[in-house]
């Protein structure tokens, strides 16, 4: 079996989409795309492709090595985004090749359900209340919100307790039978997690999200130290070895993002270096259903798997949702926020190629939000 050839598609609402042929037929889906960067991904996709055309699809480690280490200049979220999204379509073809799910071919399934998270949103605590009631009402035990919006580097004491009494809001109306995560996103300063984390401790969430921005991240050793919340990181490293030190800071959940860090293949590697240091998985997914899929495979592979992140319902604008791509969007029915093990080969999921076009035909040209503070300097969305 030979590679033939291979389509990129953006698609909304912030997408890129893979399509890999082979020969005999058989096609496979992977989801390449820094978002705000897709055009950048776009031309990365084209320039690894040119490697593997006329070459055997199911040799995925071999590919995997020439296309990560083989241009000289390595690593990156562009160019590890595009291995990521080449390496999922691999393991697509391999797994429909093979006539099994990807995750049987990575040693088969630990577990039979995988648990989700949503997200609530809210102008006000009273609106983050009643989105977090309507997400449990739908089966969700776990949630994650933003706890504040930009912030200087030493917040207010009042912007402090706001950000805070989110959190005891949601407390307050949900009990303690939900679990609530709490995304930083990189907008605190270390000095200002700091402040806060004593703050938080007596509401006990489930984790904080990348409490300082990555490149800090070798100091969260700092931040680790000073509280007994969970700390988790992750969406912005690209490699077993941006993790290496990341893991011995003591963080107690990892989250590569299997359409950034090089694929199924790397997201493999990365959790098997973070069992060693007792480390959950939580992997990153604010992107569509081909990177859901790939990451349910990884979920139901590794031991150390904690909670998924999924984009249902994450308002990153207006398109078409993660659903209207798949012929059977059942795949994704939660059952009391889980998610049943796939069953269909490769990803197990099956892309709505005519959707797909369509969508491509009026391609998305999504950016990042640019936030000012009160001053009108940078601030970290």
């Amino acid at each position: 079996m030979k590679i033939v050839g291979y389509e990129t598609f953006l698609v909304a609402p912030r997408w890129q989409f893979l399509r890999i042929d082979t020969d005999e037929g058989i096609s496979g889906w992977g989801e390449p795309i820094v978002e705000g960067r897709a055009e950048a991904v776009q031309g990365a996709v084209t320039a690894l492709m040119e490697q593997l055309v006329g070459t055997d699809p199911l040799r995925i480690e071999e590919h995997w090595q020439v296309m990560a280490k083989g241009g000289f200049y390595r690593g990156g979220p562009v160019l590890s985004s595009a291995l990521a999204g080449i390496d999922q379509a691999l393991w697509d073809i391999k797994g429909r090749f093979h006539d099994v799910p990807v995750h049987e071919l990575l040693g088969g399934p630990v577990r039979d359900k995988v648990r989700m998270y949503t997200w609530v949103h809210g102008r006000d605590n009273a609106q983050l209340v009643d989105e977090a009631h309507a997400r449990v009402a739908k089966g969700f035990t776990a949630l994650k919100l933003n706890l504040s919006e930009a912030l200087p580097p030493i917040p207010s004491a009042a912007q402090l307790r706001a950000a805070v009494s989110r959190v005891e809001a949601l407390r307050d109306a949900l009990g303690d039978g939900v679990d609530i995560a709490l995304d930083f996103h990189g907008r605190f300063s270390t000095a200002a997690t700091r402040q806060v984390l004593p703050l938080l401790e007596p509401l006990l969430p489930m984790f904080i999200e990348e409490p300082v921005l990555p490149e800090f991240a070798r100091d969260l050793h700092r931040v680790v130290e000073s509280t007994s919340i969970p700390i988790a990181t992750g969406e912005r490293l690209f490699s077993r070895w941006d993790f290496r030190d990341v893991l011995t800071t003591g963080i107690a959940v990892a989250q590569p993002d299997i359409s950034h860090a090089g694929g199924i293949s790397e997201v493999r590697r990365i959790a098997a270096m973070a069992e060693a240091y007792d480390v959950s998985v939580a992997p990153h997914c604010p992107l569509g259903p081909i990177t859901l899929a790939a990451s349910l495979q990884i979920d139901f592979a590794i031991p150390n798997f904690l909670i998924q992140e999924q984009s249902l319902g994450i308002e990153y604008g207006s398109g078409n949702e993660l659903l209207d791509y798949l012929v059977d969007p059942r795949v994704f029915s939660f059952t009391d926020g889980h998610v049943e093990r796939p069953t269909g080969p490769g990803l197990g999921i099956e892309v709505n190629e005519e959707v797909v076009r369509a969508a491509a035909a009026n391609p998305h040209r999504w950016r990042s939000p640019i936030l000012r503070h009160d001053d009108g300097s940078f601030a970290e969305w």
